[in-house]
């Protein structure tokens, strides 16, 4: 069954066929390691990695390649401010390598969390400064750079093409830009190169064929993902943010290197939008996955709630909308654990699951089939073995799950027995009332004939 994947560059979508017999290539920006990574950040490497198990579901090794960006990327996409690196270590007060290595621990430490599989290779822009200098070398030898005060620039006005993946208008941003141009020929071009500043010494700082600096942030991608992945491979990946700066420069500079645009495929996870607006971690109000663990929210049930929704559309966030999440998780993990093992795959069930992941990773109604599953004539043994299944793809860890014995504080069981007094008193509005302070606990009670059950939600 053929895999239809959209593609940013031809705005449709495509059949996928790898371009190698023996590995399909996958290169997913990484994190800017200035900070902790926030959930709407987690939201894009669940999609990517939705998409890796999707392509090794359908028979297809997977060299899967994540970037660690520990120096280059200013505080401004117009090549001026400050680097976050250096913003971050003063904030901190700590040094640009210690704030580095502690971020860097704490996303892998997120993505674990969140079952998301490690890549094959991990690469900080730190590691690769050589070959980025290589890099913008052939860049400069093919005539598309130029110098200025502060460093060396990609001249965008060479590429007739500039731009495609956004569908850049640069003539339509020349009339109607208002950016601070300095130096710069176009407001559309970008530093390969930044020096660094006579008068202060930069913690990261290297020496080149052009002066002493640092290189620019998106130099990083396109020699690493060559270096590791050849400089024409099947899928490039990243947050929709990506799409009009990042990426189109990234082809950019690969046009001019060595003549392709890098990716055959660009895929970009959507935004999460959180009261009206995406969530950003420049501005420093975001939520963790700690904030979430804090009030005894499973990290899964984040997946799971990625889950219910499309890649390719944004989601608006609510802790409501979580605690839906983790309630079903929840379910499903105990009608999971209480069937017996030892039934068959459904053939039928999985040639519907398999079209949907295959269109686009539909997991949303592959999520939905699960459900109307529960509900079929199969044996539980059979939904068991098909469900295990289906959660190479969910990630979700059924298998491993084990109930957990739940400690209930005595304030809760007090609650919770006069929940049920007032129950049998038929004072409906006092247990409503009980049901509430349970809730907002964190516990809640399941009525069952003349007992009750206490659970955490």
């Amino acid at each position: 069954m053929d895999i239809q994947l959209y593609d940013n560059w031809e705005r449709r979508l495509r059949p996928f066929t790898p371009l190698r017999n023996d590995w399909v290539g996958l290169y997913c920006c990484g994190p800017t390691v200035y900070d902790y990574a926030h959930i709407g950040n987690l939201r894009t490497y669940l999609f990517e990695d939705i998409l890796r198990r999707t392509l090794e579901w359908n028979g297809h090794t997977v060299r899967h390649v994540i970037n660690i960006t520990d120096v280059g990327h200013l505080v401004s996409d117009g090549d001026d401010g400050e680097d976050k690196m250096e913003k971050g270590s003063r904030k901190a007060g700590e040094s640009a390598w210690q704030i580095a290595d502690r971020f860097t621990a704490a996303f892998k430490n997120d993505l674990q969390s969140l079952n998301i599989l490690e890549p094959a290779i991990w690469c900080k822009a730190t590691d690769h400064i050589a070959e980025q200098i290589d890099f913008i070398s052939c860049i400069e030898k093919n005539g598309y750079t130029y110098r200025t005060s502060d460093g060396i620039y990609f001249d965008t006005s060479k590429q007739d093409d500039y731009g495609y993946l956004a569908r850049i208008k640069r003539d339509a941003i020349k009339a109607g830009s208002r950016v601070e141009l300095g130096e710069k020929r176009n407001a559309t071009d970008f530093a390969l190169w930044k020096f660094s500043p006579d008068n202060e010494q930069r913690q990261m700082e290297w020496d080149s064929p052009w002066g002493r600096g640092f290189p620019g942030w998106h130099i990083e991608c396109s020699a690493m993902s060559a270096k590791y992945l050849t400089p024409w491979f099947d899928i490039h990946c990243g947050g929709e943010d990506h799409i009009s700066i990042h990426h189109s420069n990234e082809i950019a500079q690969n046009q001019a290197c060595h003549g392709t645009r890098l990716a055959n495929f660009w895929m970009h996870g959507y935004f999460l939008q959180i009261d009206s607006g995406k969530m950003s971690k420049s501005s420093g109000d975001f939520l963790r996955l700690q904030t979430l663990l804090d009030q005894h929210i499973d990290p899964l049930a984040y997946r799971y709630l990625c889950l219910t929704a499309h890649y390719r559309s944004q989601m608006q966030f609510s802790f409501e909308a979580l605690q839906s999440a983790q309630t079903a998780l929840q379910r499903l993990r105990e009608t999971y654990h209480a069937w017996p093992a030892g039934g068959s795959v459904s053939s039928a069930y999985q040639e519907k699951f398999t079209a949907f992941v295959n269109e686009d990773l539909n997991v949303p109604r592959a999520l939905a089939l699960v459900w109307e599953m529960l509900k079929s004539e199969l044996s539980d043994a059979d939904k068991k073995a098909t469900i295990t299944e289906f959660d190479r793809i969910f990630g979700l860890g059924l298998a491993s799950w084990v109930p957990q014995a739940l400690e209930v504080p005595a304030e809760v069981q007090t609650l919770a027995e006069q929940r049920q007094a007032a129950r049998a008193a038929k004072n409906w509005a006092e247990a409503d009332r009980l049901r509430a302070e349970l809730h907002a606990l964190g516990f809640e009670v399941e009525d069952k004939a003349g007992s009750m059950q206490i659970k955490r939600l």
